[in-house]
């Protein structure tokens, strides 16, 4: 049984792994979808920190993935024709956008199973990356403060 998911996988995180090791206990196949840096900037103010190409080769590098697909549009319909997942594993943030809602159609259409997964509130690459901020702006206080 083949698994599909799709994401960023930007700033690799616990987070992450929980998701594909959840998407490997529940198949035998795990493909993941990793977002070009155009696809991400279409929908996030920023695009990832880690370029694809090494996105690419840590999701490879993972045991709990078999397959990485690149994607360089915002549509996951084409990945599914492709990949032919028995089960296709979404976020709690998934919405109601029209390419979401044109792949849940398409696997609707094939009796292909969706399963919508929760975040972990406290793990995200964006608090990860607002950490960082936040810590190098309070870093130039302090320096400021001790010079």
């Amino acid at each position: 049984m083949l698994v599909f998911t799709v994401g960023t996988f930007d700033l690799l995180h616990v987070g992450h792994l929980a998701l594909l090791q959840y998407c490997r206990s529940i198949g035998d196949v795990v493909a993941v979808g990793v977002a070009s840096d155009s696809v991400v900037s279409s929908y996030k103010p920023n695009v990832p920190v880690v370029p694809l190409e090494q996105r690419i080769e840590m999701l490879k590098a993972l045991r709990y993935v078999d397959i990485v697909h690149p994607y360089y549009e915002l549509e996951y319909v084409s990945a599914c024709k492709k990949l032919k997942p028995d089960i296709f594993v979404i976020g709690e943030d998934w919405g109601d956008s029209p390419h979401n809602l044109d792949v849940e159609a398409y696997l609707k259409s094939k009796d292909k199973k969706i399963i919508q997964v929760r975040y972990d509130p406290q793990t995200s690459s964006t608090k990860i990356k607002q950490t960082v901020i936040d810590q190098a702006h309070k870093g130039k206080y302090l320096e400021q403060v001790l010079n």
